[in-house]
């Protein structure tokens, strides 16, 4: 009888290869990490940092670190002020304004990791924003960056399923981790936005030029596939202090079947806010945040899985912390 050869946790590379873009709980809410024609939306620098922890419990379970800057390239001045100061009353959320034509420009830093997997990606954006009426603008979007793919085979384990406390040596894979390299992938994604103050609809699509442009020796496997996504929301007013704001996002990799999140936000004087989503048949998240002052932002949420994982995983955190300059 033959040995058997395991790979470390390959059921995190099989999800990993269903989601090779990373999720974000807070999309509503921070639009431009699904869609670069979000870029510039608001009239001054936007800065977005951002950490997401995923099946904690496992081990080497995936992790996300993002940092996003954007601004209209017309942009306001800015006053240093080193103090955090945390205001006396509520803080309502910055102005969305629309009916004028206006250039953004954008960047981001990704750092992806699931498994023995890992990705690096630095993009930068360009929007173009364009009024349809006086109360809607309608945006494109385009991304271009450089992914850097690795193999981490320090994280990978192999298993002896026919005795386990004898060690196994397998030539192929071996032979696969000794080719291991850095890949670096040309990526481009485009969208489009069309927004208001009250409501949002966009289209995106990453990862458009797969793998055509890549530099870097090796073997490394990162078979990638174009991703899609539509989101839109709207935002209904209870009475002078509260609105509610119901939204949806839609994302789609074949040949992973399409991923429906539902969420629900409630917001006090625009403020102070809390929201649940329902991602199918994967989580059901919970969300809180605030505008801690006229500069600063902050956001939690905590994903309760739904899946077959749940018993081997205590959920996922999420945290952003925004920094608006200009305001």
């Amino acid at each position: 009888m033959k040995k058997i050869l395991s790979c470390l946790p390959i059921f995190l590379a099989t999800i990993g290869f269903a989601q090779q873009m990373p999720q974000y709980s807070q999309y509503m809410r921070n639009q431009y990490t699904i869609n670069p024609a979000a870029a510039g939306v608001y009239d001054f620098v936007d800065v977005t940092m951002c950490g997401r922890w995923q099946w904690l419990g496992f081990g080497d379970e995936p992790r996300t670190a993002y940092l996003s800057v954007t601004s209209p390239l017309a942009r306001p001045k800015i006053s240093y002020n080193p103090a955090l100061r945390i205001s006396d009353g509520p803080v309502r959320n910055p102005e969305i304004k629309t009916g004028k034509l206006k250039h953004a420009v954008g960047g981001q830093f990704i750092a992806d990791q699931y498994g023995a997997f890992r990705k690096m990606q630095a993009a930068g954006t360009y929007a173009l924003h364009l009024p349809v009426t006086k109360t809607y603008n309608l945006s494109f979007g385009v991304r271009l960056g450089l992914s850097n793919n690795s193999f981490l085979a320090d994280k990978a384990k192999v298993l002896n399923l026919v005795d386990p406390t004898q060690t196994y040596t397998d030539n192929t894979y071996n032979s696969f981790t000794a080719n291991q390299s850095n890949k670096y992938i040309l990526d481009l994604g485009a969208g489009l936005y069309f927004y208001s103050k009250k409501s949002f609809f966009g289209i995106a699509a990453d990862q458009l030029t797969k793998n055509m442009v890549q530099f870097g020796a090796g073997t490394a496997n990162f078979d990638n596939q174009y991703h899609f996504n539509a989101t839109a929301g709207y935002r209904f007013n209870i009475n002078q202090d509260l609105t509610i704001m119901p939204s949806v996002l839609v994302k789609f990799m074949n040949p992973a079947p399409v991923s429906i999140d539902g969420s629900l936000q409630l917001e006090y004087k625009e403020w102070l806010w809390t929201g649940v989503s329902y991602r199918h048949k994967d989580a059901i998240i919970g969300m809180v945040g605030l505008n801690i002052s006229q500069k600063f932002k902050f956001g939690y949420s905590y994903d309760f899985s739904l899946s077959r994982f749940n018993t081997f995983s205590s959920g996922g955190h999420e945290l952003v912390l925004g920094l608006m300059l200009g305001r």
